[in-house]
């Protein structure tokens, strides 16, 4: 998995009624080791964060798998599946957690499992016109 770089330029807006949402803004480019991939998020994308679940700042998590769910495709149109979605979010909070020590470290990687099961099962649901798996 690589990651650069490590801060996240974005702005945030809507915060009056609750509802929060972040614009992006510089391009991310997320290459999955385990796919052989890229995902890119582009300069003013718009997210909602971690949907129905903290939103962690700083992490590529929430913005690389938002962009997977509305776009369902890889940088080289490949489709991408319900599985391998929830394994990206998965695959980057755990790599985000080896920089990480003591109770955030435990706390990213208990996420990155459960949180890969809830968006697989009730989660992204344009990639499952893709397969599940």
């Amino acid at each position: 998995m690589t990651l650069q770089p490590n801060y996240i330029n974005y702005v945030v807006v809507g915060q009056e009624d609750g509802h929060v949402d972040y614009i992006l803004g510089d391009e991310l480019v997320y290459y999955s080791e385990r796919y052989g991939k890229t995902k890119t998020v582009p300069k003013g994308y718009v997210s909602d964060g971690a949907s129905g679940a903290t939103d962690i700042n700083g992490s590529w998590s929430w913005w690389v798998h938002d962009h997977i769910c509305e776009v369902p495709y890889w940088d080289d149109k490949t489709p991408i599946k319900s599985w391998e979605a929830a394994q990206v979010l998965k695959d980057i909070m755990k790599g985000e957690s080896k920089k990480m020590t003591g109770h955030r470290k435990a706390l990213r990687r208990t996420r990155s499992t459960s949180w890969r099961w809830a968006t697989f099962l009730f989660g992204c649901k344009k990639t499952r016109k893709n397969g599940w798996i």
